[in-house]
């Protein structure tokens, strides 16, 4: 992969080196791999450009989110536009959040949005870098664009890649079909650009 084939995909060509650790770590080693990588990875971080999880709901996206955690716009009301606040109602006590505040300080971050304590310190151990202590560091290009790679490889999605298994490959990441033609429509780019 080059900067020029980046560019061509509309991604800033500074990710041309997080990307390519990423993908040497992880064996992501196929054009096939690579652009269902990246497609996921465009969707999910808004092109390579979002690296934190928007957690600005209104009281009415709140409800319409979540309706089992915010059962009326009324309930959703004492939340409305206060990020942190909503971080630690829809995340604690689940995914490792155990302490006051987890559910903030582990929102996700990331090319996948890396989210909930588990989650950090899986890709802690896995990468021998403490993203519990400093989940902060998950914001870096190389961290953000390695936990990525971390996660595609726990969750064996370069199967998925080779099969060409795009709605089995969204369900793994996103834990259903959100977005699914904005994903493959990205990945059908990379592909091209990759394989030209």
């Amino acid at each position: 992969m080059t900067e020029d084939q980046l560019k061509e995909m509309h991604i800033d060509p500074v990710w041309l080196e997080p990307l390519t650790a990423a993908f040497q770590r992880f064996d992501i080693s196929t054009p096939e791999r690579q652009a269902a990588f990246i497609g996921q990875c465009a969707h999910e971080s808004g092109n390579f450009k979002t690296l934190q999880e928007n957690l600005n709901y209104s009281a009415k996206g709140l409800h319409a989110t979540w309706p089992s955690r915010f059962p009326s716009e009324e309930a959703a009301q004492p939340f409305h536009r206060n990020p942190e606040k909503i971080a630690n109602k829809v995340y604690s006590g689940r995914m490792g959040n155990t302490e006051e505040g987890d559910g903030w300080k582990y929102r996700g971050r990331g090319l996948i949005q890396l989210t909930g304590k588990d989650n950090y310190r899986l890709a802690s151990d896995a990468l021998g870098v403490d993203f519990v202590a400093n989940p902060d560091l998950v914001l870096t290009k190389e961290y953000a664009a390695l936990t990525a790679a971390w996660y595609w490889n726990k969750r064996g999605l370069n199967k998925e890649a080779d099969a060409k298994d795009f709605t089995g490959m969204t369900k793994k990441i996103n834990g259903g079909t959100i977005g699914l033609a904005d994903r493959v429509a990205h990945i059908n780019t990379a592909l091209n650009v990759l394989t030209a």
